[in-house]
């Protein structure tokens, strides 16, 4: 999987927390709400209280534009500084500040594909263990339930998706607006009261991949133990167990990570 520079350097090559406490102190100097700033640069007030947050930082687009507005250079919100009066980079400054950004964007472009690489290969194992599961309850006798199958494919398919095809950074509408629905070709969630950016998505993601590879794996195995131990009760819970369960698990694994990080 390839990565185009400008998600990565969206969203890693800025320490973002004193990205956003100069660009607080700036707009507080000139004494703009966040509302202000926003109407100035055409974006919304929820996209600067996230970078004044830490939780996100501007697409590179606005780099520009909001130094204007705050009357520094690109290079000092860069630096997350002012430069001293008569202080000038040399340069070999500007040479190694330049470095500095291009080998970070390298460094967490190969840290964010091993990553993916890594998660491609536990789930391919993950899916074939599945396949021996569910290969054996069959010739065994059937499966504890006939919605089973449905749903370990269904999360198959997810993990597929979260492994193998999710995009690793959001676009930048997701960082400048309150955006309460993921949206990727087929893929659609919508979860009111969450708003998806680059500081939850991650850890979204990754909770998703978790989910995933637990319900392929650990429910048939799940339904088999209960079947067999609360014949009775099984009967009587097997939908809420087969179905429900996973279904509440993909939810909080989208809707706990993505409040954390909001």
């Amino acid at each position: 999987m390839r990565y185009h520079w400008s998600e990565v350097i969206a969203v890693y090559s800025i320490d973002k927390r004193q990205f956003g406490a100069f660009v607080a102190g700036l707009r507080k100097e000139k004494g703009w709400t966040q509302k202000e700033l926003a109407e100035r640069l055409f974006i919304s007030d929820k996209a600067v209280s996230k970078w004044e947050t830490g939780a996100s930082i501007p697409d590179t687009s606005l780099l520009v534009p909001l130094a204007e507005q705050l009357g520094v250079t690109v290079t000092e919100l860069l630096l997350g500084r002012r430069m001293e009066s008569g202080e000038e980079l040399s340069p070999g400054q500007v040479e190694e500040i330049v470095k500095t950004a291009v080998g970070r964007v390298g460094e967490d472009a190969d840290a964010l594909y091993r990553r993916t690489v890594l998660w491609r290969r536990i789930f391919a194992g993950v899916l074939l263990l599945s396949a021996a599961e569910m290969l054996w309850l069959y010739l065994r006798g059937g499966f504890p339930s006939p919605a089973l199958p449905v749903v370990v494919i269904a999360a198959g398919i997810c993990g597929l998706y979260f492994c193998f095809f999710a995009r690793t950074a959001l676009p930048a509408y997701y960082d400048e607006n309150p955006v309460h629905t993921f949206s990727d070709g087929v893929f659609r969630m919508n979860v009111p009261g969450l708003t998806f950016h680059n500081g939850n998505w991650p850890h979204i993601l990754t909770a998703c991949r978790i989910w995933a590879a637990a319900v392929v794996t650990g429910l048939p195995l799940l339904c088999l133990a209960a079947a067999a131990l609360f014949p009775i009760l099984w009967t009587r819970a097997e939908r809420i167990v087969t179905v429900v369960l996973p279904l509440a698990g993909l939810l909080a694994a989208v809707y706990l990570p993505g409040k954390r990080y909001e």
